[in-house]
């Protein structure tokens, strides 16, 4: 099986069979577009087939499978954000992992970089659990949301310049939806930086100029559309290379998300 059927059981599936399904770019910002709600939008996110490069890899790596994980089903489609849908916290990453995201269903869900993530979001009071290991494994969000800028594992994990316009639209939308309780952004990445900036300006907020450059602690206080501050924060990625290297480390991310603790309080 190269992926899971929409509507046939996995946890936490948005998705039904008759759920539209985008084939081009043009399909994307319609289906984006006309989603009133998060669950209309993250059903049609999980069942995307715009870009064939990452169509073809994520069903691939479905098929063959990691040795480790030979006897399990994996997702194989889009990976949709998750969490509070009326997040006063958003935690945008990159992409899900080929046998991450990818085979749980669920961003940061069953990769090295979750394990370090969630530990420390537990830590901080930001999910009930120190591990995500699995779609149906309890794990919960507090008042919090997680996204990717792009929704599908891509090859060597370097989506190229047209997926990430492609998949643009559906993370423009779901900032969009949830900006009214949105007080704090946090981007795990110099990527996500890039790729959170014109999700915001599409979404209404107002932006300073000229953007600030990325950095772990950067903070950078922006206008929601409704005239509240929020406050975007800047984390390195807590990616395998990261954190073997020292270059993140677990009272850096505590840090960090106590921080945002805080300004979603003031």
């Amino acid at each position: 099986m190269s992926c899971v059927p929409p509507g046939s059981g996995w946890p936490g599936d948005p998705a039904q069979p008759d759920t539209p399904v985008a084939h081009d770019p043009a399909e994307v910002r319609e289906l984006a577009e006309k989603s009133g709600t998060l669950a209309e939008l993250t059903a049609a996110q999980s069942v995307c087939r715009a870009c064939p490069r990452l169509v073809e890899w994520r069903e691939e790596v479905a098929t063959v499978k990691r040795r480790a994980f030979a006897e399990e089903t994996y997702w194989g489609r889009p990976i949709a954000g998750w969490g509070a849908e009326r997040p006063e916290i958003l935690i945008v990453g990159l992409a899900p992992a080929a046998h991450g995201g990818n085979r749980t269903g669920r961003i940061f869900t069953g990769d090295r970089s979750g394990d370090w993530l969630f530990a420390s979001l537990y830590r901080t009071g930001l999910a009930v659990q120190e591990t995500s290991l699995h779609a149906g494994d309890g794990q919960r969000l507090v008042g919090a949301r997680m996204v990717a800028a792009v929704r599908c594992a891509p090859p060597a994990n370097r989506p190229e310049p047209a997926e990430r316009a492609t998949c643009f639209p559906w993370l423009a939308r779901e900032v969009a939806l949830i900006s009214a309780d949105v007080r704090v952004i946090v981007a795990l990445g110099g990527f996500a930086w890039q790729a959170i900036w014109p999700a915001l300006k599409d979404a209404g907020y107002a932006l300073p100029r000229p953007r600030p450059p990325f950095g772990h602690g950067a903070e950078v206080e922006i206008t929601s559309p409704g005239g509240s501050p929020v406050h975007l924060l800047g984390c390195y990625h807590p990616s395998q290379q990261n954190t073997f290297t020292g270059r993140v480390t677990a009272p850096m991310l505590d840090e960090l998300f106590t921080r945002a603790n805080a300004l979603r309080n003031l």
